[in-house]
This record gives structure tokens, C-alpha cells and sequence, in this order.
């Protein structure tokens, strides 16, 4: 009983943690990273077909980076758990484009939670261009190895492949969710500053 009362208060101050307009900005994020996936996929398919690369694995980079917006942004421990486990929540009742039922739970999870635990080793809050750049690279790493075990199981050069391209495109991702992060910044709003960190 003490136990449950305890991850209960837990939980509850977890989520005290943000502002309203950390929420907002969440939410947002979570739903630019649904929307953007449906049009970036296919176009990454003619490039990534002939090398029996799977398309997620590359695309991710640019749908991804709002998990690194997200965190950058608001800059509180577990941002981007929190945005990614909208996104499959969102996957899961609306269907779109991605879902594979309730595995895309884990499937879109996994990347937020790598991202948090990338930050909190680190003591970063993604305000800078190698902190985002790694976060971007960290989770799209993180998804390309979760899909492939669960869905894809690529042999070892394929996967390979599709590891390196989406590290690569992670990275890049990373780098573009740090200028729109900068570009927060600058407009200052509800105090927003990036920092040296």
C-alpha cells in the first residue's frame, strides 16, 4: 500500500513539473512529428528501396528532431519521454500512418526515453548544437534497432547500413531541431533563454 501511495505522489509531481505552456509546446512538437512522417517516408523509400534499407530508418532523423525541439524547449527531465509517449498514444487511437498497434508504444517510447537518459547523463538540456546533435543521433539509433528487432530483422549488412544512414540522418536532424531551438530563443517567449549548457 505505502508503495502505491509512493508512485502515485510520484507520478503526480512528475507531471507538476511542467507549466501549461510546457504542455502546449509538447503537444505541438508531438503532433509536427506525426504529421511530418507520412511526407517524408515515402520520398526517403526511392532512395532507401534498392538498398533494402528501411526508409523509418533514414526519414527518422527529421521526424525525430521534435523529440530534441521538444526537450530543447522546455527544458525539463523527461520532455522527451513525455512527447514521445504522446506521439503513440496519438498513433494508437487515431491509426495514422506508422502504427503497428500497441508495439508502437514501446516503438515510439523507446526513442524519448533514450533521448531523457542521454540528457541526464550528461546534464544537458539540448541548448546546444552538440547536445542536440547526439540527442538526435541517440534517438534515432535508439528506433532504428527497436524496429528492426521487432518487425524488420535485417541480416547484418543491411542493418548495418540502416544504422549508420540513421545515425547520420539523426545527427542532421539534431542539428535542424537546434536552430529552431536558437530561433525560440531569440523571440524569448514565457522566458525561454538557451543557454551555455
Amino acid at each position: 500500500m505505502r508503495i502505491n501511495y509512493t508512485m502515485r505522489l510520484g507520478i503526480k509531481n512528475f507531471f507538476l513539473r511542467f507549466s501549461v505552456f510546457d504542455l502546449v509546446v509538447m503537444a505541438m512538437v508531438a503532433s509536427l512529428g506525426i504529421a511530418i512522417k507520412p511526407l517524408i517516408v515515402p520520398l526517403v523509400h526511392i532512395i532507401t528501396g534498392p538498398l533494402f534499407i528501411p526508409g523509418g530508418a533514414v526519414a527518422g532523423g527529421f521526424y525525430m528532431m521534435w523529440l530534441v525541439v521538444g526537450s530543447g524547449i522546455v527544458g525539463k527531465r523527461g520532455a522527451a519521454s513525455l512527447i514521445a509517449l504522446v506521439q503513440a498514444v496519438m498513433v494508437i487511437a487515431v491509426g495514422v500512418f506508422g502504427t503497428h498497434g500497441i508495439i508502437s508504444l514501446a516503438t515510439y517510447l523507446a526513442p524519448g526515453a533514450a533521448v531523457d537518459i542521454f540528457l541526464l547523463c550528461t546534464g544537458q538540456k539540448n541548448r546546444n548544437i552538440i547536445s542536440c546533435f547526439f540527442s538526435g543521433m541517440i534517438a534515432n539509433v535508439t528506433g532504428t534497432v527497436l524496429s528492426n528487432f521487432v518487425f524488420f530483422k535485417l541480416p547484418w549488412v543491411p542493418l548495418v547500413l540502416a544504422l549508420a544512414g540513421g545515425a547520420l540522418s539523426g545527427g542532421l536532424g539534431g542539428l535542424l531541431a537546434y536552430s529552431i531551438v536558437k530561433g525560440f530563443s531569440r523571440i524569448n517567449i514565457s522566458g525561454f533563454r538557451i543557454s551555455g549548457k
